[in-house]
């Protein structure tokens, strides 16, 4: 039996495709790549793998990381409206996936891309590109587009059957819908895309690029976690929204952050990055304490340690004026 690779997120179109080749009687491996803000920090894949299983197929996980801020530094091919490098990204992910294909022996690497679908990255003359420079020319197989695209090489070998493949395009999902109800085929739902499209993160990287160029792999994890604050071009401060995000900024606490928070009360946790002054200090406490139970106490201890040495800061909540001063948000947000 044939291997096939398919690139897999658990969505429609990545769901059908796999199903598209399984019923043509490959042996398929679901591949899932999983962006740098989710890798090592605790997540769980349980949704991802639940979806694979009910395919019946085994799911390999990759987990980005510092690769990935060489691309994103400097993407060649630009980003989209916010912070998302889609075309470099792709290009980047399939050059790995050709090499876990020729690593596992498998005749097809496939993807669940539709012409059309997303404007930056599925357009037709850009799907050829992409294909082109991640080295695949003729070797990568969109089954749901297919009959739209040049034969590839799978097909013209008789790999698979051309004609028992789709020919889909533009963003409507109602082909897929009415062949995942047919088939009875679990999905996740649509939803907003990649968190790097999304305006507010776009906002947090411009600030971090802006004052960190060379920044970390630790600073560029931190944009999908908390409410963040610039006090200055040398500090700023990250609290966590909730206690699955004080988790997560319990694991990227490392030497040389300063770790924030309540002595006496539950509430989040907060982490500070760079040289900041006393003043910003006790902006850091009284923020803390803003999104705190304590809130409308009139004084809160909150604890900022840093490097085994600790500072206790007796403060008041900060205002909404001096948490909008400082917060790093979108200019739309702004106005």
């Amino acid at each position: 039996m044939k291997k096939a690779i398919v690139m897999f997120s658990g969505g429609l179109d990545s769901v059908i495709a796999v199903h598209l080749l399984k019923e043509q009687g490959l042996d398929v491996t679901a591949l899932h790549f999983v962006l740098p803000f989710y890798s090592k920090v605790g997540k769980n894949f349980y949704q991802i793998e639940s979806y694979a299983l009910d395919l019946g197929v085994p799911l390999r996980i990759e987990e980005e990381g510092e690769e990935f801020l060489d691309m994103i530094r400097n993407p060649k091919f630009g980003f989209g409206k916010n912070a998302n490098p889609c075309v470099d990204c792709r290009i980047n992910r399939l050059i790995k996936a050709g090499q876990i294909m020729e690593e596992m022996g498998a005749a097809c690497l496939a993807t669940g891309e539709v012409v059309g679908q997303r404007p930056m990255s599925q357009k037709m003359s850009c799907l050829y590109k992409v294909e082109n420079l991640s080295g695949l020319k003729g070797k990568l197989l969109r089954p749901l587009s297919a009959k739209l695209l040049e034969p590839t090489e799978i097909e013209l070998s008789g790999i698979v059957d051309r004609e028992k493949l789709l020919g889909i395009s533009g963003r409507t999902r109602t082909v897929q819908l009415a062949y995942a109800k047919r088939y009875g085929l679990s999905h996740s739902s649509p939803a907003g895309g990649c968190l790097l499209t999304n305006i507010e993160t776009g906002a947090r990287f411009n600030d971090l690029v802006s004052y960190s160029p060379q920044f970390s792999l630790v600073d560029f994890k931190l944009l999908a976690y908390g409410r963040h604050f610039r006090t200055s071009p040398h500090y700023r401060v990250i609290i966590s929204r909730d206690e699955e995000e004080n988790n997560v900024l319990e694991k990227l606490y490392r030497p040389g952050i300063l770790r924030i928070s309540l002595r006496d009360t539950p509430g989040p946790l907060a982490l500070g990055l760079g040289k900041p002054d006393e003043a910003e200090l006790i902006f850091s406490a009284s923020a803390v304490m803003r999104f705190s139970r304590a809130r409308n106490q009139d004084q809160a201890t909150v604890i900022i340690d840093k490097d085994g040495k600790s500072s206790i800061f007796n403060v008041g909540a900060a205002d909404e004026h001096e948490l909008d001063k400082y917060r790093i948000t979108s200019k739309k947000e702004r106005n």
